[in-house]
């Protein structure tokens, strides 16, 4: 039962919130972290100077995993995952340790995963676990591009 009135409510936001896929994306990956055996204990965390954000932050096992969460509508530009690039990565990764530190997590108890949403009829959804690992430098603003 409550599978149809979430498939209904998802129907009705792509309807919508087409220019929104994002928001949508993110519901669905947080549904499907959470029936795969991940806590979620916090969605769109900021750091308070703004330089990063993380989508979804959950305990996996014994592990807290950073998720950034990508969305499109058609595969017409490839998998969604390969949207996080070195710049966000970084970006990514200043947000989990500051998260990682307020939190009092060991850094190295966490793990940065991507979920690929693709916005079909059904929806298809991909996790990729431990898609990449925080760099061995210390962190500080991402590099600017030239």
């Amino acid at each position: 039962m409550m599978g149809l009135l979430y498939r209904a409510a998802d129907a009705l936001r792509r309807r919508s919130l087409a220019a929104g896929s994002g928001r949508v994306g993110e519901d669905l990956a947080h549904r499907y972290l959470r029936r795969h055996g991940c806590t979620v204990v916090a969605r769109n965390y900021r750091t308070r100077s703004g330089s990063g954000e993380i989508d979804v932050v959950a305990w996996h096992g014994g592990v807290l995993v950073f998720v950034e969460v990508k969305t499109r509508s058609s595969a017409d530009f490839g998998d969604p995952a390969r949207a996080v690039d070195a710049e966000k990565r970084a970006h990514l990764e200043l947000a989990a340790r500051d998260y990682a530190r307020r939190a009092g997590v060991d850094f190295t108890q966490t793990r940065f995963d991507v979920v690929s949403v693709l916005l079909s009829r059904r929806p298809r959804i991909e996790w990729q676990r431990g898609a990449f690992s925080p760099s061995t430098e210390p962190v500080g603003r991402p590099p600017i591009p030239l």
